[in-house]
């Protein structure tokens, strides 16, 4: 999506920052259009919304490109049987159609979204809501995400969480959350492999 605001606002003639595009990272819709309209105004940011929203409509549906490692990873949790959720800003049903477009939605036992809950990202809502739907203890659940709104609510939410940053490298701000930062999703199967082999095998609903 940071894609696509960046090319309408060239088409369009709006100045957005850098910055402020890459502080929209994990943030809600709603979070999103306040940001932008506070910086361009609501009429120019709804115009601007509307555009790119319909563009990457358009890449959704042609299929969402894979995080490096992602079906590995999961392959890995499935063979072991671990309860598996996104837990995403994105409202339905754009979520279940990027991860069906994507070819992952088979790998979930559930989804989560802002549409579904009170507060998105950095409250902890939608983490909370992912563990209700899995019937797991927040406290037994990893969190992987690539966004420091992301952490900041996986880490509310009582959850270990692992940082994979992909357009956003976290700043000392993030790095004092304490959470553990790794550079790929192929390091976080690796860290994984020796706990999965000894740990009990878990049954999802």
């Amino acid at each position: 999506m940071l894609g696509c605001l960046e090319h309408v606002a060239r088409q369009q003639g709006c100045t957005v920052s850098r910055e402020l595009l890459l502080s929209l990272i994990g943030s809600s819709d709603a979070a999103t259009r306040q940001r932008l309209g506070d910086a361009l105004g609501m009429e120019r940011t709804d115009a601007l919304l509307a555009a790119s929203y319909a563009r990457y409509d358009g890449i959704v549906e042609a299929g969402v490109p894979h995080r490096p490692g992602i079906v590995e990873l999961l392959e890995l949790l499935v063979e072991h049987a671990v309860p598996r959720a996104v837990a995403t800003a994105t409202r339905q049903p754009l979520a279940s159609r990027k991860l069906e477009a994507a070819g992952l939605l088979h790998y979930f036992n559930a989804v989560a979204t802002s549409s579904e809950v009170a507060h998105s990202k950095p409250a902890p809502d939608i983490y909370l809501l992912a563990a209700r739907k899995l019937d797991v203890d927040p406290s037994h659940c990893l969190a992987l995400e690539d966004s420091p709104t992301g952490v900041r609510a996986a880490l509310a939410a009582g959850m270990t969480t692992v940082q994979v940053p992909d357009l956003l490298a976290p700043d000392a701000g993030v790095r004092a959350l304490g959470h553990r930062i790794v550079g790929s999703l192929h390091e976080v199967r690796r860290q994984l492999l020796p706990w999965l082999d000894t740990a009990p095998v878990l049954q999802a609903e």
